[in-house]
């Protein structure tokens, strides 16, 4: 008789999202919010939806501004059932206010560099 032979690891097609993430205040859990666009149905339109997500990420490399992908899971909490799989273009790095005093020096940080504005006081009216 003959086996059915069954592939080794039987991969699962899961509900994959990209979207910008929007929260990473969390321990190991990010906010993710996607993007829909779609026609509306009578006047076709371009309509676009947003949705939030709540994403696990158990490195915690995910930072605010990264698009990232993600995976549907089976419940992990009361509103995380979906899954960091990986990033895709990480946000771009602001420099720190030390990095730019290095580079332009401390005094072109001061705190306001405006003209003070006119006083409004009259002068000769009595």
């Amino acid at each position: 008789m003959a086996e059915a032979v069954k592939p080794a690891a039987a991969s699962r097609q899961r509900n994959e999202k990209i979207g910008a993430v929007v929260s990473a205040r969390m321990a190991k859990t990010i906010v993710v919010e996607v993007t829909l666009r779609s026609a509306h149905h009578l006047y076709r339109r371009g309509i676009s939806k947003r949705h939030k997500f709540y994403a696990h990420d158990e490195r915690g490399q995910a930072k605010v501004g990264d698009v990232v992908r993600i995976e549907e899971t089976r419940p992990l909490s009361r509103l995380k059932r979906w899954r960091l799989v990986e990033i895709v273009r990480q946000a771009a790095a602001l420099p720190t206010r030390e990095e730019i005093a290095r580079a332009v020096g401390e005094a072109e940080l001061s705190p306001d560099t405006r003209k003070p504005a006119p006083s409004t006081e009259r002068a000769g009216k009595a």
